[in-house]
């Protein structure tokens, strides 16, 4: 594997944790390995590898993204990120507060009801 990638699943690993990349690992098929390869390289080992920005900042920018474009179903996996990027739950109301005025209420509404039930689910395995 390039060093990119290697760098990348490090970064992934890091802020999604080894066990959601482990699952992801496993899931794996020859049908999406070169998929797979591609978003390590790109979104792990170029973007998120990155020290441009902070994970934090990176975390709210991804957030914010993902709701303001409808991509509502890896929200959940990047507010338990937040755990290990560093953005509260203050800086994610803030994302989605920005995509509220700039993308839309509907589409900050229905990221803030994932952020809200993905919390609780956090708060619930710590106890």
């Amino acid at each position: 594997m390039s060093d990119r990638y290697e760098k990348g699943m490090q970064v992934r690993r890091s802020v999604l944790g080894d066990a959601h990349v482990d699952r992801a690992e496993a899931a794996k098929t020859p049908f999406d390995e070169a998929f797979q390869t591609l978003i390590t390289e790109g979104a792990w080992g170029t973007v998120w590898a990155s020290d441009g920005i902070s994970a934090r900042e990176r975390s709210m920018i991804t957030l914010a993204l993902l709701a303001a474009t409808g991509n509502f179903e890896e929200i959940a996996m990047h507010i338990r990120a937040t755990a290990r990027t560093g953005a509260s739950k203050q800086d994610v109301l803030e994302a989605f507060q920005h995509v509220a005025i700039y993308a839309g209420v509907p589409r900050a509404n229905h990221a803030l009801k994932i952020a809200k039930a993905t919390y609780a689910e956090m708060e619930e395995t710590q106890e």
